[in-house]
């Protein structure tokens, strides 16, 4: 008999089963997922879920997960969110807190990020994760086969045959339980996989401990990925103030709600790392044994990882040992249980791109057939506080490489443009404001997309089409940009665009540090958005995107606070010291100075020959 007991959807795809046997369905099976057979026990319960988390090939699964994930809209969960913000010490935070996260797991870890680089920062939590698989916690690790490109992955190679001296999984209470615990890595969208998507990745960033056990069930996402250079410190552990300035959420599950609702924010969470971990272009990798000491019948040898384990565990201990970090870590706990903000909470993901076809003629169908998408949730919250108060307000966009989409069907003809849609709507709604961070030339890491968002983004919102002309012509142009025209255009009462950095710069003479913008999250006065969309025409169309809806009015205080944090850091663009900054750029020289005086060659080569699609 097929049983979906425990939450548990991956049974179902692995087998076909479902709990409608005349029409089977995978909505059927999500919604009697929480519902056991009768005299189940929890040893079962959690044996079952021991093995639906066991990757499967793709021609074992009865559906789909990339069409499961589309069709099945999240609920809203109730839980509790905590903000790690942009600052040098908060980008600490976040290290030290997916280290406690990985310590104090109790029954399972689940990673996937798109950059997982082998330095201090991933070797440390490589050897969190070694020392956790020991005490017996479950552990799944996803990287992208770009983003985290490598010839061998032998840490993380490693990291799996510290399973060799795993502890027994365990049930709520601590009792062990036949089932060793183990450690699976999986490649996304490999190029050695036969049904690879090429050109799409995952640009997921997500971490989730004990998600199917409510209360123990931790939940972090935003824009930081494995690496140090979004952690604010060097590899000895000294500060980098040059490093990401990013920004993340921490869910779990809230006590006062998790007993009354079907799914909690980590079941939710699980679910969607489940399907993409099920998704037909992975890859798993695992260790090969000695080939001097293997022999048939003999169980295999894995001692010539010894050495790289060692060196996990002592960049583990460096990690935990440097003096700014140890108050953090310690921290943690506290901050769970006094600082976290009460909120609901709904998941919203773009996992339908790593398999539609047709992206930039379909891009409108593709979003309106995922029940998750993240620009789809958005649009329909913004028309509802149309329809509730006249007025969609104010919404506040930070991003690094923000795009306004534009986009053409197969016969040539504008299906949508971002950018006249704006307009009309601030035409419709006399109180509508937008106001949006996005990186200057002096602090982003990615030429062609700046480009982008100077030549196309800003000049579309902001310009009109004469003006548009003019500044697309030139760099310098005095007659257009010390005109009276321009500077009413680029002081627009409504759109307010900024970009971080300012003269006191020290890549052009001053002594400010500014770093690099990666942060991504949006807010109105009523709900936010943090995730890992860039928003750039790549997250809209090929990469798999996610991230977490919320109405908490505490958690959009924060993001407001962290919003004005960024734009005292930055300069308005249009403006003369904006301008003036550019030129710095430019006679600065190197690769910068470089960069931003071919911008428009950049801008337009991508453009004309539709490469602007991919970034």
């Amino acid at each position: 008999m097929c049983r979906p007991a425990l939450a548990l959807l991956i049974i179902s795809l692995l087998t076909g089963c479902s709990s409608t046997p005349d029409q089977p369905s995978p909505l059927d099976a999500y919604s009697h997922w929480a519902e056991p057979e009768q005299n189940t026990t929890e040893a079962h319960e959690i044996a079952l879920l021991y093995e639906a988390r066991r990757w499967g090939n793709p021609d074992s699964l009865a559906q789909d997960p990339v069409d499961i994930a589309s069709q099945l809209a999240a609920p809203i969960n109730h839980a509790y969110i905590n903000v790690i913000g942009t600052g040098q010490n908060e980008a600490l935070r976040s290290l030290a807190t997916k280290l406690w996260m990985i310590d104090n797991a109790e029954h399972t870890l689940d990673l996937t990020y798109y950059i997982f680089k082998y330095d201090q920062a991933g070797k440390a939590l490589l050897g969190a994760l070694c020392h956790a698989v020991e005490r017996g916690v479950d552990i799944r690790i996803m990287v992208d086969s770009l983003g985290s490109m490598h010839f061998t992955h032998q840490p993380m190679l490693a990291l799996q045959t510290c399973a060799e001296n795993a502890g027994y999984i365990k049930d709520r209470e601590g009792r062990s339980l036949p089932q060793k615990a183990r450690v699976q890595f999986v490649i996304i969208n490999s190029l050695m996989s036969k049904r690879s998507w090429s050109n799409r990745r995952s640009h997921d960033k997500l971490i989730i401990k004990d998600g199917h056990f409510a209360g123990k069930d931790m939940v972090m996402t935003g824009g930081r990925n494995i690496s140090l250079d979004y952690y604010g410190i060097d590899a000895q552990g000294n500060p980098d103030p040059d490093s990401f300035r990013d920004l993340e959420i921490v869910l779990r599950s809230r006590t006062d709600a998790h007993k009354s609702e079907e799914f909690t924010i980590g079941d939710i969470s699980s679910f969607y790392y489940s399907l993409l971990f099920l998704h037909e272009g992975n890859r798993p990798r695992t260790p090969m044994p000695d080939p001097v000491s293997y022999k048939p019948g003999r169980a295999p040898s894995y001692d010539r990882y010894q050495p790289l384990r060692t060196s996990l565990r002592e960049a583990y201990a460096a990690i935990r040992s440097i003096p700014a970090l140890q108050p953090l870590y310690a921290g943690v706990k506290t901050s769970l249980e006094q600082d976290y903000l009460a909120s609901n909470a709904r998941l919203a993901h773009d996992l339908i791109n790593l398999t539609s076809t047709d992206v930039v003629t379909s891009a409108d169908e593709i979003k309106a057939s995922n029940a998750n998408s993240i620009e789809g949730i958005l649009d329909e919250a913004l028309k509802q506080i149309e329809q509730a108060r006249g007025d969609p307000g104010k919404l506040y966009v930070v991003s690094p490489y923000l795009f306004i989409p534009r986009y053409k069907n197969k016969r040539g003809e504008v299906t949508r443009d971002g950018a006249a849609d704006t307009l009309a709507a601030l035409e419709k709604y006399p109180n509508t404001e937008i106001h949006i961070i996005t990186n200057s030339v002096l602090t982003s890491d990615n030429f062609f997309t700046q480009s982008v968002i100077d030549m196309d983004t800003a000049p579309r919102l902001l310009l009109d089409s004469t003006s548009y002309a003019a500044w697309l012509d030139a760099e310098h142009n005095p007659a257009l940009t010390e005109s009276a025209l321009w500077r009413k255009l680029i002081d627009h009462p409504r759109i307010h665009i900024y970009q971080t950095g300012t003269l006191d710069a020290d890549l052009i003479g001053g002594n400010t540090v500014f770093g690099k913008l990666h942060a991504k999250f949006l807010f109105t006065d009523l709900f936010g958005f943090v995730g890992t969309s860039n928003f750039d025409y790549r997250s809209r169309l090929y990469n798999s995107e996610m991230g977490f809806y919320f109405d908490s009015p505490e958690v959009i205080k924060a993001l407001q606070k962290e919003f004005d944090f960024l734009k005292s850091q930055s300069l308005r663009w249009g403006t003369p010291e904006w301008l003036e900054m550019r030129q710095k750029i430019i006679q600065a020289g190197g690769m910068k100075g470089y960069s931003t005086k071919q911008q428009r060659l950049l801008y337009k080569t991508m453009k004309g020959t539709g490469l602007i699609w991919l970034f």
